[in-house]
């Protein structure tokens, strides 16, 4: 029953997130009839912006940040060796170079953005692979990987808010910004809500493979349905995220 009306208020939410966009626009073409003038309209305009971002950091703390798994060990069925080794290191690195270039793309939006002429010099491979190393350890401990996943989060909501003060100040973005034409979209929302995603999709994989004594024992079960429910769960919430952004551009 508790399951049933988690569900529910989800999806409330995220049908919710669909007629917003088409809100949003409306208080715009009202705000623009007052537009020298500091309206009502203006002010629901501006802070309708961080309705998405607050409810994608929420749902994503609630919901995907503490994973339960299955961890009884099944015979014949298990991921182990050099097999788990592989998949350890590539799932590290990804996660790692993530959440590093993500927080990258942070500070540097506040300096092209906020301090202008002080633009932030971009790591050299060496520095970024020193980096990636650094969160690849502190990943392995439960409690440091938590606070990565609420610093990613504080991250993205922060982007976000960045983002919607440039769209709304017809703020151009150019090349001098490190998220600019990232995986090649144009769309900066866009370009925010899939980097999340990745380090969410990692983030669950890795949750799996460090699951308890997974590591210790060197033994992972390969994932049951069960498991897989959370990340399934993820994908459609983020699709709906996705064609929020999409509508609302």
């Amino acid at each position: 029953m508790i399951i049933k009306n988690n569900s529910t208020k989800l999806l409330v939410s995220l049908l919710f997130l669909l007629i917003l966009p088409f809100v949003q626009k409306q208080w715009f073409n009202l705000y623009l009839f007052n537009i020298n003038d500091f309206s009502f309209y203006s002010i629901l305009y501006y802070l309708s912006g961080t309705i998405c971002p607050s409810f994608v950091c929420f749902n994503s703390l609630r919901n995907y940040t503490y994973y339960n798994f299955n961890n009884k060990k099944i015979y014949n069925n298990e991921i182990k060796g050099k097999g788990l080794l592989l998949l350890v290191v590539i799932n590290l690195i990804f996660l790692s170079f993530f959440i590093s270039d993500y927080i990258y793309i942070n500070f540097d939006i506040i300096c092209n953005l906020f301090l202008k002429g002080n633009n932030l010099p971009k790591p050299d491979i060496f520095q970024f692979s020193l980096f990636i190393l650094l969160n690849s350890i502190l990943l392995i401990f439960k409690k440091s990987r938590l606070l990565f996943k609420k610093l990613i989060l504080v991250n993205y909501i922060l982007i976000s808010f960045y983002l919607w003060h440039l769209q709304i100040n017809n703020i151009n973005v150019d090349d001098q910004f490190h998220i600019y034409r990232y995986f090649r979209l144009n769309d900066l929302n866009l370009i925010n809500v899939f980097i999340l995603i990745a380090i969410e999709i990692s983030y669950f994989t890795w949750s799996f493979l460090s699951y308890k004594t997974n590591l210790s024992d060197w033994i992972v079960r390969t994932p049951q349905n069960g498991d897989i429910i959370p990340l399934l769960n993820m994908v459609i919430f983020y699709f709906f995220i996705i064609i929020y952004y999409s509508i609302l551009t």
